[in-house]
C-alpha cells in the first residue's frame, strides 16, 4: 500500500482538458472547498504501465487541486482478484469515503460495490465497468467505440493496400475474459469486422491481458494459417506487441498489420518503425482527472453530472483518437502527449526524422 497526503502543486486544469479536445465537467469551487476525507484509487494490474505513469498521476494532480486536505490511498492488485478484495476491505477499514475501482474481475467486483454501499461509501467504477451491480458512477474511455475504431482503421488500410477479401482473414486477440471493458472492446471489434468482407480466422481471449500469452497463441496461429493471415486486431498494445514478437520470431515477411490500444511508449516506437499499424491515443490523465472531479462532488455531498448511462450506472465516457504513422506527429507529439526525446531513441531516431518528429 502507498498512501499520499495531497498538496497543491501540479494540478490538471479543466482548461487543459478542453484543449485536449475532451469535455470534462469540472467540479465547482464550492465542491473543492467542502470536500475532505479519504479517497482510494485501486488499479487492477501492472501488465500495462499506464496506471502508474498516467492514470494515477492525473487523478492525484486533480485531487491536489480540488481537495488539498484529502488523504489519497493508491494500490495495485497485480492481476490478483483476491488481493484486490483484501485491498478494498482495507481501504474501507481505513475510512475511505470514496473508492475509485478498476476491477481485476468485473463480475466479482459486484460484491465490493454492495459492501461499500451498505456502509455509505461511494464507488466510482473506473475504466472497466461493473455490469452486475450499478456503481455510483462510471468513468472511462468508450471501450466499444475503441474496438470498432481500431478494426475500422485496419479494414480501411487493408482495402487501401489492395488486400483481397478472399485471400485469407484476420486474427482477433481480445483482452482478459474477466474484464468487462475487454468484452466491450471485443464487441466493438466484432462490429467493425462484421461488414468488412474479411473473415475472422480465429479469436483468443488473453488471460489477464498478458503479452506472453498473446504471443504464444499467435505463434500457434502462424503455424496453422501461415500467409492466410492478412491482419491482426489486438485489443491493446501489450497483446499487439506479443503478436508482433510472434510474427518476427517466425520470420513472417511481409508482416501483416497489427492494431493496438493505449499509445504506450513501446507501441509508439513500433508504429514509427512500421511494425505496428495503429494504436489508440488515450491520455489517461484526463480520465483520472475526471474521476477526481466525480470523487470531489461525492465528498461534498453533491451529485456528479453524467453524460450517459452504461449498465444502469451514471457514466462519463470519452472518445479517443486512432493513431497511425500518418497522424502520429499531430496526435501525439504536437499535442504534447509524448516527447520526441523519450520516443525517438536508438533505432527509432531515423524513423522519427522521416515522419518529421523532432
Amino acid at each position: 500500500m502507498t498512501a499520499f497526503r495531497l498538496g497543491l502543486a501540479g494540478a490538471v486544469s479543466a482548461t487543459a482538458l478542453l484543449v485536449a479536445g475532451l469535455a470534462v465537467t469540472a467540479a465547482s469551487g464550492g465542491a473543492a472547498m467542502a470536500a475532505s476525507g479519504t479517497v482510494a484509487f485501486l488499479m487492477p494490474d501492472q501488465g500495462s504501465t499506464r496506471y502508474e505513469e498516467h492514470d494515477f498521476p492525473g487523478f492525484k494532480a486533480e485531487m491536489e487541486k480540488l481537495c488539498p486536505d484529502c488523504t489519497l490511498i493508491y494500490q495495485n492488485a497485480t492481476a490478483d482478484a483476491s488481493l484486490q478484495q483484501q485491498q478494498f476491505n482495507s481501504v474501507l477499514t481505513q475510512g475511505a469515503k470514496v473508492v475509485v475501482l478498476d476491477p481485476v474481475d468485473s463480475k466479482a467486483a459486484a460484491s465490493m460495490v454492495r459492501l461499500a454501499q451498505s456502509q455509505g461509501v461511494k464507488v466510482i467504477a473506473y475504466d472497466r465497468p461493473i455490469p452486475d451491480l450499478p456503481a455510483d458512477f462510471y468513468v472511462s474511455f468508450d471501450n466499444q467505440a475503441i474496438g470498432k475504431a481500431i478494426s475500422d482503421s485496419l479494414v480501411q488500410h487493408l482495402e487501401a493496400t489492395g488486400v483481397a477479401k478472399d485471400k485469407g482473414g484476420v486474427l482477433q486477440i481480445n483482452g482478459s475474459p474477466t474484464d468487462a471493458a475487454a468484452g466491450l472492446i471485443r464487441d466493438g471489434v466484432h462490429e467493425g469486422l462484421a461488414a468488412s468482407g474479411y473473415k475472422t480466422l480465429a479469436e483468443f481471449d488473453t488471460p489477464d491481458w498478458q503479452p506472453p500469452k498473446a504471443q504464444e497463441w499467435t505463434s500457434g496461429q502462424i503455424q496453422r494459417f501461415g500467409d492466410q493471415i492478412v491482419g491482426i486486431v489486438a485489443a491493446n498494445d501489450g497483446t499487439g506487441g506479443g503478436a508482433i514478437a510472434a510474427l518476427k520470431a517466425a520470420g513472417v515477411n511481409p508482416q501483416p498489420p497489427v492494431t493496438g490500444n493505449d499509445a504506450t511508449v513501446a507501441a509508439l516506437q513500433l508504429i514509427i518503425a512500421g511494425d505496428q499499424y495503429n494504436t489508440i491515443s488515450k491520455p489517461s490523465e484526463i480520465v483520472g482527472a475526471a474521476a477526481a472531479q466525480v470523487a470531489a462532488k461525492f465528498l461534498a455531498g453533491e451529485t456528479p453530472e453524467a453524460t450517459t448511462t452504461l449498465y444502469n450506472t451514471p457514466s462519463q465516457l470519452f472518445v479517443p483518437a486512432v493513431v497511425t504513422q500518418e497522424n502520429i506527429k499531430a496526435e501525439i507529439f504536437d499535442k504534447g502527449i509524448a516527447k520526441a526525446a523519450d520516443i525517438c531513441t536508438g533505432r527509432y531516431a531515423e524513423g522519427c526524422k522521416t515522419l518529421g518528429i523532432e
